[in-house]
């Protein structure tokens, strides 16, 4: 048994290895400029074994972006829908995590844009993915808006419209951090300090939107 589960640990830890390193060659060169056998030889492993464990490009391609989806996922589940507490802190919660999820993906939403949405096939991947969780999210913040609302704390807002803001007020400056940062004359160097002044502005600029 023990043999056993070292066997497994070490597949595991190849398999991960493989991953990252293809997550790296893909944000890189993109999905047609990486190379499988580049992908191997940062793993530290043959083109043979990358072949066992993925057979294909396209096939660990999907496997990262299924696990990217699936920790934002578990990120929005976890703040807005199963969250027991008022809708500002829910809010408050996303926006925070979501631009930690941002801050350490930078690279992933152009990645999305240049990878996903220009290609049929990778984009019902990805709607595939994230269609169910979208729907109940997106109830379940209509839900709490209109409840505050009918009690005269919150204006008439469309759930629809308030993730458009609230992903467009987290994504932008990060997606566009080289030019963001040439204008703003190098203040996202300090890059801690950024994203806690991002979160808090992204807040309020959401609460003035719903607040009455």
């Amino acid at each position: 048994m023990r043999q056993e589960n070292s066997i497994q640990n070490i597949e595991q830890n190849t398999e991960q290895k493989i991953i990252e390193a293809a997550h790296e060659e893909f944000m890189l060169k993109g999905f047609a400029g990486a190379r499988t056998t580049v992908i191997a030889e940062k793993a530290g492993v043959t083109h043979a074994m990358f072949h066992y464990y993925f057979r294909t490009k396209e096939k660990i391609f999907e496997k990262i972006i299924t696990q990217k989806l699936e920790l934002l996922a578990s990120l929005i589940k976890d703040t807005i829908i199963s969250g027991n507490y008022p809708l500002e802190d829910k809010l408050r919660h996303i926006i925070d995590r979501h631009i930690d999820f941002i801050a350490e993906n930078p690279e992933l939403p152009g990645f999305l844009v240049r990878e996903i949405f220009g290609n049929r096939e990778r984009l019902a991947l990805v709607r595939s993915k994230i269609e169910s969780f979208a729907h109940l999210l997106l109830a379940n913040l209509q839900s709490e808006l209109d409840k505050g609302f009918n009690e005269g704390k919150f204006r008439k807002v469309d759930a629809r419209m308030l993730l458009i803001d609230i992903i467009s007020l987290n994504v932008f400056a990060f997606m566009a951090a080289p030019l963001v940062n040439v204008v703003l004359s190098g203040f996202m160097d300090d890059k801690e300090n950024f994203r806690e002044l991002r979160k808090r502005e992204n807040f309020d600029t959401i609460m003035r939107k719903i607040m009455i």
